[in-house]
């Protein structure tokens, strides 16, 4: 029941972060990483689990985290650079390296949840 839970809120919430990324530059990228998320976690509620599909995501999105991370004013760049200056002062990524940063944790938040139902599905 507790993965049911979890896998509506995820479900929800992706398809959520999805939403709010219409109006992006790159909405064709991002609309289409959080639905195959939100599309996973709302299958799994059903009972459905794709362990391959889960890996082959979790591989993409941690390369491209990667890739974000090392990016010029990326999350290393935040690190170093900016001294961790916040990045939720506003929805609004005003600096170069809030949208970047925002995008890893976003990568690493889809990652774990379909990592959970990677684990459950064995």
């Amino acid at each position: 029941m507790f993965l049911v839970i979890l896998n509506s809120l995820f479900c929800i919430a992706f398809a959520a972060f999805a939403y709010v990324n219409l109006n992006d530059r790159d909405a064709w990228l991002w609309v289409t990483i959080y639905m195959l998320a939100s599309l996973s976690c709302g299958l799994a509620v059903f009972g459905k689990y794709f362990p391959t599909a889960y890996i082959v995501l979790i591989c993409f999105y941690l390369l491209y985290a990667v890739k974000l991370f090392f990016a010029q004013n990326g999350v290393l760049d935040w690190i170093t650079k900016y001294k961790q200056e916040s990045i939720v002062q506003s929805m609004q990524a005003t600096k170069p390296y809030i949208e970047k940063t925002r995008e890893f944790f976003g990568l690493l938040i889809i990652s774990a949840a379909l990592a959970i139902n990677y684990l459950f599905a064995q």
